[in-house]
Formats: C-alpha cells, sequence, structure tokens
C-alpha cells in the first residue's frame, strides 16, 4: 500500500514543474502546487471525519483514488489533445480535483497502517517507519521511470500517476477493515468530527501545530522548482552537457533515496530525543537542503546539488513522519484519522499553499524576469537564499518557544529495574 500510494505522487510531483514550463506556463507553476496545499486546507479533514464516522479508512482510501485517477488521467488526455494550444484553466481544473482526492489519501493511508500494526500488536514507532520506506520506494520508482522514458517533460506523467491510482484503489480493499465511530449518542461536535480542533487548547499541541504549518511552508517549494532550477543550466554553454541536465529527476531521487534511508533513523532518535529535536533537526536540515542549492549548480557545484538531496531526507522524514507519530500518540483512537487530517490541513495545507504562491512571487521577481541564461541562474540562486534564511527563523524560533521534556523510554525501563533491585 505504502510503495502504491508514493508512487502515485512520484509520477508527477517533482517533474510537473518542468512540463508546464516548457508548455507556457511557467508562471503557474506555483498554482499547481499550491492547489495541493488548499485543498489540503478542508479536503482530508472531510475525508477524515468520513473515516472517522462512516466509512471504514481502508475502503475510503480506495474510493478517493478511484476519483483521483480518473481525473488525472483526464488531465493528460486533455493535454494530449490540446498539443502546443494548452490551456491553463481546463488542465487546472481537471488537475485540481485529483489532487483534492489524493491529498486525504496521505493521512488515511497512515490511519489505516497503524490499525493494521496495532491489530498485529506491533509498536507504531518501532515498526512503522520502516514499512514507510517503501513509500519512499514507490516514489523513487516512478521518479525513475518518468525520467528515463522522458516522460518528465510531457503529459506521460499524469497518465503513469492515474493508472497507479487505480491499481492502488483495487489493493486498498485488501487491507485489514479499520474500525469506525458511529455512536448515536454522540455529540455536534463529534457527529461533524470537529473533536479534532480541540487538540488547540492545549498549548502544546497549539504550538505543536503552529509550527507544523510555519515548517509546511518549505515543503513544496523545491518539488515545484528544483527541476525547472537544475534544467535551466542547460541554457548555458558550459552546463548544457550535463549529465544532471538531462536527468533532473533522476538527480532529484537521490533526495527519496536518502529519504529512504533517514526514515530508519526516526525510531531511534524519536525515542532518544524526542519530538523536539527531531523537529530541530528537520527544520536545520531545511536551511541546508536550501542553502546548498543557493550555491551549486550542474558542473563544479554539482557536489552541493548531491549534499542537498541527501539533507533532504532528515527534512522531510524527521518532520512528516515523525509529526505524524507524534499526533497519533497524543490523540484518542476515536478521532486518530480526524486528527491526522488536521495535521495534513496545517502542514500540506495552509503551510505548503503560502510558501508556493509566495516562492512562486519571489521566483518571478528573480528568475522569470531576468533573460534566459546565466542571469536567470543568478536569479535562482539569491531565491534559494532567501528560502534558507527563512527555514533558519523558524527553527530558531521553534527552538525558544515550544517546550518539550522528554524522557527517554529505555532509561525508565532501566531505572524501574533499578528500584526492583533496591526493594
Amino acid at each position: 500500500m505504502g510503495f502504491l500510494e508514493f508512487a502515485v505522487w512520484g509520477a508527477y510531483l517533482t517533474s510537473l514543474g518542468s512540463f508546464l514550463a516548457r508548455n507556457g506556463l511557467a508562471g503557474q507553476i506555483g498554482w499547481f502546487y499550491a492547489i495541493q496545499g488548499i485543498v489540503s486546507i478542508f479536503m482530508p479533514a472531510l475525508v477524515g471525519i468520513v473515516a472517522d464516522r462512516w466509512i471504514q479508512a481502508q475502503k475510503m482510501l480506495s474510493l478517493c483514488h478511484v476519483i483521483a485517477g480518473s481525473f488525472m488521467i483526464a488531465a493528460g488526455w486533455y493535454a494530449m489533445d490540446a498539443g502546443a494550444g494548452l490551456e491553463f484553466a481546463p488542465l487546472f481544473t481537471l488537475y485540481t480535483i485529483s489532487v483534492a482526492f489524493f491529498m486525504p489519501t496521505i493521512g488515511l493511508s497512515n490511519s489505516v497502517a497503524y490499525t493494521a500494526l496495532n491489530k498485529a500488536g506491533l509498536d507504531t514507532v518501532k515498526n512503522f517507519p520502516p514499512i514507510r520506506t517503501l513509500g519512499t520506494v514507490g516514489f523513487i520508482c516512478a521518479m525513475l521511470f518518468v525520467n528515463f522514458t522522458g516522460y518528465q517533460n510531457t503529459y506521460q506523467q499524469l497518465f503513469t500517476s492515474g493508472a497507479l491510482s487505480f491499481v492502488l484503489a483495487i489493493y486498498c480493499l485488501t487491507m485489514p477493515a479499520c474500525p469506525i465511530n458511529n455512536n448515536g449518542s454522540a455529540s455536534m461536535v463529534d457527529a461533524l468530527g470537529l473533536r479534532a480542533f480541540t487538540l488547540l487548547k492545549d498549548k502544546q499541541m497549539a504550538i505543536f501545530f503552529i509550527f507544523s504549518m510555519l515548517l509546511g511552508v518549505s515543503l513544496q517549494i523545491t518539488n515545484g522548482f528544483a527541476n525547472p532550477f537544475i534544467q535551466s543550466f542547460g541554457s548555458v554553454a558550459t552546463f548544457a552537457d550535463d549529465w544532471g541536465v538531462k536527468n533532473a529527476n533522476a538527480l532529484i531521487s537521490l533526495s527519496q533515496i536518502s529519504e529512504t534511508l533517514c526514515i530508519l533513523l526516526i525510531p531511534f532518535f524519536l525515542r532518544r530525543f524526542g519530538i523536539k529535536v527531531v523537529m530541530l533537526m528537520a527544520m536545520f536540515s531545511w536551511v541546508l537542503r536550501f542553502g546548498f542549492f543557493g550555491i551549486g549548480n550542474t558542473g563544479s557545484g554539482v557536489v552541493f546539488l548531491i549534499l542537498s538531496m541527501i539533507v533532504y531526507g532528515v527534512a522531510f522524514d524527521f518532520f512528516n513522519v515523525s509529526g505524524s507519530l507524534y499526533v497519533d500518540q497524543k490523540t484518542d483512537r476515536s478521532i486518530r484519522s480526524s486528527a491526522q487530517g488536521l495535521f495534513m490541513v496545517m502542514t500540506n495545507g495552509i503551510g505548503a499553499t503560502v510558501g508556493t504562491l509566495c516562492a512562486q512571487g519571489v521566483i518571478d521577481r528573480y528568475v522569470y524576469s531576468q533573460p534566459e541564461g546565466e542571469a536567470q541562474i543568478a536569479g535562482w540562486h539569491h531565491a534559494w537564499m532567501l528560502f534558507a534564511a527563512y527555514a533558519l527563523v523558524v527553527a530558531v524560533l521553534f527552538m525558544i518557544i515550544f517546550r518539550y521534556r522528554h524522557v527517554d523510554p529505555d532509561k525508565t525501563e532501566i531505572n524501574r529495574e533499578m528500584n526492583k533491585i533496591e526493594v
């Protein structure tokens, strides 16, 4: 399930920007990535409510993929038929409906996975991260597929994503049944699935969600603009024949390879250091992610691009996966899907929307306002440094404001045993 869930996303997430730029829609790249955030403001929460109250999560997951896959294929069909006359409005409309039903599936798939692990008597903190690595493997496989088939610059990436959605829709129906909470005596708040929002009454949880939103600003920036940035070096004779220019998606896939390895580190770091240190590691990794882009190139500076890909694993996983696990542990089972939906609202919803639209404005100012070639590349470097500065400010504020005292469970167990011996 995890493999297919992220393969659906990986088929277009890092390459759609290049397809749009090559078809006269460079100025609208931000909207195609921002819409993922806009729909995430309400769709994950609404779908999570339905999964909590009326339709088992694994069935809801299947239904969402049927709808998402259908409209993604429709978007690909329109792009194929339009050819050089591709227009923003129809493509954006079809794409929007597709991602509106895909984005809730990320939180839903987490809920389905946690339920399956709990039914098997397994520890989610220990056992979920290794399983989650298969999601990243799926993302990588889809990226490499569209890279080496040449689909990264064509509408074929949309067909690939839609086909994978249909395969996953069928497979979801084989997953263990998830419980629903259909208590007829529930209050109006419970009936509407709004109980998850009461988590914001807790000061620590409220601060956590606010900073999740602020960090979410960084999530989609490199997904939307890294591929066009790397391919832009092809406009300069010095870099035109570089391997990275011609295989941008393959180069970016190093990020997901790093992600696969970093997921396996999460149980150790969460148990040993707690959520605050893990989140800080993610935040400072975002600073490095953007900063290395700001000084790298596909020639002699390719080492900095590679370093950016490597730190992405910590930046993404230590935030998304650890944050999801933290929310799972801090919420009651009856609102678990809704709570995951709220986490998505703050991160991939509000945060990513604001971040992507602001990033588009910055890139329009420093990159697309300049003539193609060295001037645009210099603009890219200025933009990446601005994004790095933002991530640094968020990290410092989180370090000061978020109060969290972590107790190492291993040390706690040792203390219990020592007390027994003393007695």
